[in-house]
This record gives C-alpha cells, structure tokens and sequence, in this order.
C-alpha cells in the first residue's frame, strides 16, 4: 500500500525522493516523509498529509540538501495519521533511521522486550518498535548487516524496509519478506522503491528482491545477502515498458484514461496467447495434456479480481464443463477444507502483491494444487512464486480503482475457458473459431459504448445526493453487478450493494426507497424475464430503474426510467460490455460530487497488508 523510495548517488537526494513519491500516490496515502543522510547527520522532514503539503515546508526539497535519503507515503495500519506516526522513524539517539511497509505483527513483544533495555517510545506505530530493535542489534554487532539480519529473524509478519545507518555515509539498505522492493541501478547512483515505476524515469536497470532478502545500495553498485548475511548473486532485468504510459494523456483523470485504454488492454491480452489462428497456452503450463488432467478449478482473488473470476467461473463451467470454485482469497487461507490434487488454482492479481492473495496462493501450493497466477505487473512476487503466469497486458494501472486491468482479466479467462472447452472436446473446431472470433470483437464493441457516455454523465448529475443504491443482475449479470457496485462506492462513497436479483425479495427489498438508484444487468437472454420481474418489484416502492442490457432485448423499455443498450455478443463475454456504462457512472458520479477519482479516501492500489 505505502510508497517507498531509497536513493544514493550525487544528484540532490531530496528532489529524486519527492519525485518518486509523486508517481506513488495513486497508492493511497495518509502522510508523507523524506530523511536525508548528510555528513554524519541525519534530516527528516514529514507530515500529515499530502506529499504537496510536505513539499511546500521545504521547498520542494531545496531546503533539505544531501545526496543520499530515504523516503515514504503511509497508509496508517498501527495508530492514526499524524505527524508523529509518519515516517521516517528513527532510534532513540537517531543512528538509524527507517521507512516501512506492512505490519510487524509481533511489536507488542518487541516493544516490552526493547523497554527492559531502557528504550521508549515517542509513536503509536508497529515500525518504531522494528527500527529500535534493529538498533538494538546494531548496537551489539557494529554493523547494518549483522544487525538487520538479526533482526529480520526475530520480526514476525509481511514487511519491507528501506533504512539509513548515520555511521555509514552514502550508504541505503533494505529487507524484505513478502512485500515488493525492487533495486535500481544507474550511472554513479542506486535507487530502491516500492513499485517500478518510481524510479523509471531514472533507470530501466533494475532487481527484483526475493523473499526474506537484505539489500546494500552504494552509488551506482547494488549488493544483495540473504537471511544468514551471505553474498547472493542477482541478474538485472530491462524494463520495457513505456513511462508514458503512465501519464494523462489529456484526460482529466487517470481513471477516464484507463476506462478508455481497455479495448487495446483485451486484444493485447487476449492477442498474447493467439497465434496463427489458435489459443496456444503452452507458455502458461497448460498443454493439452495438462488440460486434459484438470479435474477442478479454484480461482482465488480479492476485491475486482474477485469479480473477474466470478465471471470466469460462469463461462468457465459453461463452456468446459469443469468445476470452478471461486474463493475469496482472505478466507480461502484460513479454511480447512479438502483439496482435489488433481486441481488449478488461477490466482488473479492487478498488482501481484495482493497480501491475502499471495498467502491464499502458498496454501494452495502447500497442498499441492499446481497454481496459475493472472497478474499485470512483471516481477511481482505472485508471479514469481507461481508455477506459471499468464501476464495480462494492461500496462500500467494508476488510479486506485481498476479499470482496465479487470477487463484484460476477464479476456484471460475467456482464453482459458475456451482452450479448455476446445481442449477436452466439449466444442468442436467451429465453435472455437465462432467464440474466437466474438473475443476479438470486444475492443471495437468497447470503444462504441465510450462514444455513448455522455448520456451517463447527464445521468450521473440525478445522483450527486444519493446515499444508496442497489446493483442486480443473475448468473453473469450478477458478477458484473458485484463490479458495478464496488465502482459507485470506491469512488463516489455512494452506499452501493450488489444483489442476486432473486435475493431481493428475501430481504433486501424492505431497503427500496423512492427515487433510489437501482441498477439492473441484462445480457443472458434466458434471463430476461426474471430479472426484468425483480426491476419491477423495485420500481413498484419507488425506485429509480437503470437498466444496462444487450441491444434486442425490450424487456423494461417502457418501464425503465433509463436504459443503455450495450452491443450485442456471446453471451459468455457479454461482462466485458456491460461492465463499461457501469463504470462511468460511477466516475461521474464521483466527479459531480467533486471528490479525488484517482485516489479515494481509505484506499490503496497495492493491497499489501492482511
């Protein structure tokens, strides 16, 4: 969840860290600091709030000089934001000095051991208790090494950290286990960040740290050791894709961008795994042979991704005729139930640093379940750990609230579902080709919703002062409800809940007030009827009827207070339509109440905590 950043070289350090924190607010973040190592001193400077804020109190960095520094954004876990509890922290007598992501879970303990040791305590903070036992050690051993190692044995949960010696000039190291830290190198200096693209304006020349890994940067030499302090050897990786990317491009937000850029994300994603005529996903472990032995399927994710394999569980089953059972990872890690060994785990992940997903993903593997990781971001530490990955190609997602990465999730899992259904004989050859070819046709379908939005923004202006709404759909209809919801209320705080529409009348009904927003999904033709039933029952206490259904279906034309026709396809892949004029209405919405679309309150793009 939180940014950060480590730099050494020659260049202002300052300037560099505020830089790449910048590019990581689309993470989410409550408070902000940076601390400089400068002639066997260190200067900290933080605050509450956002990184303008910290920004302006000194000048832009002018005002904290020195070539080497670490920096953060925090995403308060232990204690509220304050100026006090953000980071950096530091050691009693500030000879150490740290930035943290995660959770020390154990810093109850760490802290009453540390007291007897007539050590105290200035924040609220988990990390405080971290930074002063790594003083602890350092005061016993002498050297940031043999002090972080001894340490790092000691502390209990997920964590990275990116810590300044005072003794040691010019000199940034870091640990982690189980959250990202990438090492950069450039010419006559060295950068450590929490996500790539901080430091991709800099250098392309990067390392990807493996689990429970300590790292040593210098000015332009980078050195890595493991747990017991040994020397380990690392290759560099280019990275390749564009920084560009991640700008604006002349939208207003990231997020408009991002909704407007998922036509290329599924033909690029799908068109990574077509070739000369034929879904080939021998790349991603799944040969025909392996196919052929899956007995069942879980799909194991969180929040968006969730939702994504909700859908896929539909098509899936339909297509292939396979078992799928969609599990929500934070629960999926802490049941006990029996595994089929014969079994795929796909484990679905924008970022592929998803904390209860890479936890839930270990025990799959643990009960040796082969596991598929569907993520965005190369290097992440699902995709490494995974048996093998299917790279979706969204590139680079900034706004907090996925767009474009759930899109190319969903052509993921059309391309496995229909190679599985083709694979085991469940559809002949001119199937395939026909759903093949209804695949392809999504990105142009796509961009003709987008040319249609401007009735949704007029719409949008009727629920500035909502404060509920309902989302309905069946079967398919009903994952993208799930989708459709979690948009209103990540972006516009709108109360927003996503109903099986034959659930209504088993409760939720009593809710309806008049002119609530009820939203209705209406793509399986099969279901028309029922849910068209259900709208009516809604519409019958007041509610306010949007209907998002395939063109042809006339169900509720005359009843609806408002319809959006989405382009017709096969019903298996109609989610990838219907989830657009969704997701605009609730970015309008958000922009009509004037709140910050990109980076909603509470939120981080990175779930890396549990």
């Amino acid at each position: 969840m939180c940014g950060i950043l480590g730099y050494t070289g020659d260049r202002q350090a300052s300037s560099i860290l505020l830089a790449g924190l910048e590019r990581l607010e689309y993470r989410g973040y409550d408070s902000a600091g940076i601390a400089i190592l400068d002639n066997g001193n260190i200067k900290i400077a933080k605050n509450k709030g956002r990184l303008k804020v910290l920004e302006d109190r000194i000048n832009a960095g002018e005002e904290v000089s020195g070539t080497c520094g670490i920096g953060h954004t925090r995403w308060a876990t232990h204690g509220e934001p304050s100026d006090v509890n953000a980071h950096p922290l530091w050691s009693d007598d500030m000879a150490v000095v740290a930035v943290h992501n995660g959770i020390v879970e154990n810093y109850r303990e760490i802290r009453a051991m540390l007291a007897e040791h007539g050590y105290t305590f200035y924040s609220q903070t988990d990390t405080e208790a971290a930074v002063k036992l790594i003083d602890y050690h350092y005061k016993k051993e002498k050297t940031p090494l043999k002090a972080i190692t001894q340490a790092i044995k000691e502390i209990d949960g997920s964590y990275c950290f990116v810590l300044l010696f005072r003794d040691f000039p010019g000199e940034v190291w870091g640990a982690r286990k189980d959250l990202p830290l990438i090492a950069g190198q450039g010419k006559g200096e060295s950068f450590l960040a929490s996500d790539v693209s901080a430091i991709l304006h800099d250098t392309r020349q990067v390392y990807y740290l493996d689990n429970m890994e300590i790292v040593q940067l210098k000015k332009g030499n980078v050195r890595f050791f493991d747990v017991e302090g040994y020397a380990t050897h690392k290759e560099i990786s280019e990275v390749t894709w564009d920084a560009n990317a991640a700008e604006k491009g002349g939208f207003e937000h990231f997020m408009m961008k991002e909704i407007h850029e998922q036509a290329r994300a599924v033909k690029d994603t799908f068109g990574a795994v077509y070739h000369s005529g034929k879904i080939d996903l021998t790349e991603k472990g799944l040969t025909d042979e392996a196919i052929r032995a899956v007995s069942q399927i879980y799909i194991i994710a969180c929040g968006s991704a969730y939702h994504a394999g909700a859908v896929a569980q539909y098509v899936i089953e339909d297509l292939a005729k396979i078992p799928v059972r969609i599990e929500m990872a934070s629960e999926f890690r802490y049941r006990d139930m029996p595994m089929d060994r014969n079994a795929l785990a796909v484990i679905i992940s924008q970022s592929g640093e998803t904390a209860d997903t890479l936890a839930a993903m270990r025990r799959a593997k643990e009960n040796g379940i082969k596991t598929l990781a569907v993520v965005n971001v190369v290097g992440s530490t699902i995709a490494r750990e995974a048996d093998s990955v299917f790279y979706t190609m969204a590139g680079p997602e900034i706004a907090v609230a996925t767009t474009k990465a759930y899109s190319a999730q969903l052509a993921a899992c059309y391309a496995m579902a229909v190679k599985f259904a083709h694979v085991r004989g469940v559809i002949d050859d001119a199937e395939c080709t026909r759903l093949i070819a209804e695949i392809q046709g999504l990105p142009e379908k796509i961009d003709e919703i987008l040319d249609e939005k401007g009735s949704l923004e007029e719409l949008a202006g009727r629920f500035v002062n909502a404060r509920n709404a309902f989302y309905l759909g069946r079967n398919i209809d009903y994952a993208v409800a799930m989708e459709g919801s979690l948009k209103m209320k990540e972006i516009s705080y709108l109360h927003s809940e996503a109903i099986a529409a034959g659930e209504m009348k088993h409760g939720p009904i009593s809710l309806i007030e008049r002119g609530m927003l009820v939203a209705g999904i209406m793509t399986q033709k099969g279901l028309y009827q029922k849910t068209a039933s259900n709208m009516l029952e809604a519409k019958s206490r007041g509610g306010f009827l949007l209907v998002v259904s395939s063109r042809g279906c006339e169900y509720l034309k005359d009843d609806a207070d408002f319809v959006f026709h989405v382009p017709e396809t096969d019903e298996h892949f109609a989610a990838s339509l219907a989830v657009i004029p969704l997701q605009l209405l609730g970015y309008y919405v958000a922009v009509a109440r004037k709140l910050d679309v990109d980076k909603p309150r509470n939120l981080a793009k990175s779930v890396t905590v549990e």
